[in-house]
């Protein structure tokens, strides 16, 4: 009788009812509607039926103050050793990702004051962009990565993403087992296994390293006769990627192999960070390791030399200089690696 009295209550309201739609391709799927005029009834059916994840709520610690940026400089002599593995880990991986792919030096005396990127070295100014990336596809929604830091396989992906300037959303899965983001993957593949590509602009999804990296240089890459592939053998050499990747690892100590064991248990329901670095910089490498272990989803905003993303980064904050991060789940804005860790740690927490 409720049934029949429900659908007859649809058929006097008159405006058609359309299909839902529901997405697959692992990005935040929009909330349900219903084009109905007037059917606000029905919306707040819907609404109570299936309500929308809420972001968790949190708050900078009252004494934090934002860091004045220090570019280049070690303020800590305790950081002394987390610079020099990550060093380390630079040059066993021959600095890949450092440069993006066909990088150039545009200008030796760059005008300083022309509110664009340029290095400074005494006399010199010094641009720099890329010969083969400027007429490169460039995807209109970040593209999205199941990984963890310690990962030599998802590694070489997160490289072959500088190369090609990309700006990616990392979902970390500490050792591939840990955190709801493996349990998501689990539920989606019925495998939880790192890397997992997915490109939400092409409806494509993939495992395997290799293919993804293939995959990237088809679609974000330039054209084929455009560079030389030899110049991309650190990556797609791939005993040699594997060896080296897994060495660097173990430089860093195997980082975000575990989730942290006070990492906050809605980490993963966050709004994603926004992170602007590179893979192989040694002060960006703790910040990227501390998102890993906190499993809290991250926009990495790839700035290697030559990236048109320094420029980017200069026209927002006035200066060059990572990490920079932006939390949108706060509203800080930050520099200084360490300093980042520990807000990571005093937010994203849980305090005993």
């Amino acid at each position: 009788m409720r049934l029949a009295t429900f659908i007859a209550f649809l058929a006097s309201a008159g405006p058609t009812v359309s299909a839902f739609v529901h997405t697959s391709n692992g990005a935040s799927p929009p909330a349900p509607s219903l084009c109905m005029v007037g059917s606000d009834f029905f919306d707040n059916l819907l609404t109570k039926a299936d309500p929308a994840p809420s972001t968790p709520k949190v708050e900078v610690p009252p004494d934090f103050v934002v860091p004045e940026p220090r570019p280049l400089t070690l303020t800590r002599p305790e950081d002394l050793p987390s610079v020099l593995k990550s060093a380390a880990a630079l040059g066993v991986r021959l600095a890949t990702g450092a440069f993006v792919l066909g990088w150039k030096v545009d200008d030796l005396f760059s005008p300083e004051d022309d509110g664009k990127y340029a290095l400074r070295l005494g006399p010199f100014s010094l641009r720099d962009s890329s010969s083969v990336l400027g007429d490169a596809p460039r995807p209109e929604r970040p593209l999205i990565l199941y990984e963890y830091a310690a990962s030599p396989f998802a590694k070489r992906v997160r490289e072959t993403i500088n190369l090609l300037d990309l700006t990616v959303e990392y979902r970390p899965c500490p050792g591939a087992r840990g955190g709801k983001f493996s349990q998501d993957l689990l539920e989606r593949t019925g495998l939880q296994t790192v890397p997992y590509l997915i490109d939400p602009n092409t409806g494509v999804e993939m495992f395997e390293s290799s293919d993804q990296i293939e995959y990237l240089l088809e679609t974000y890459g330039p054209r084929e006769g455009n560079f030389d592939r030899k110049a991309l053998w650190p990556i797609t050499f791939e005993g040699f990627s594997i060896f080296t990747s897994t060495l660097a690892a173990v430089l860093r100590d195997m980082p975000a192999a575990r989730r942290q064991p006070d990492a906050r248990p809605d980490n993963e329901q966050m709004k994603p960070l926004e992170l602007w670095g590179y893979e192989c910089s040694p002060f960006v490498m703790p910040v990227r390791e501390k998102l890993g272990s906190l499993t809290l989803p991250h926009l990495m905003v790839s700035c290697a030399r030559g990236s048109a993303n320094r420029d980017l980064l200069v026209e927002r904050t006035g200066r060059f200089q990572v990490p920079f991060l932006f939390d949108p789940n706060t509203g800080v804005e930050m520099f200084e690696g360490p300093e980042i860790c520990e807000y990571l740690d005093a937010v994203f927490t849980v305090k005993k």
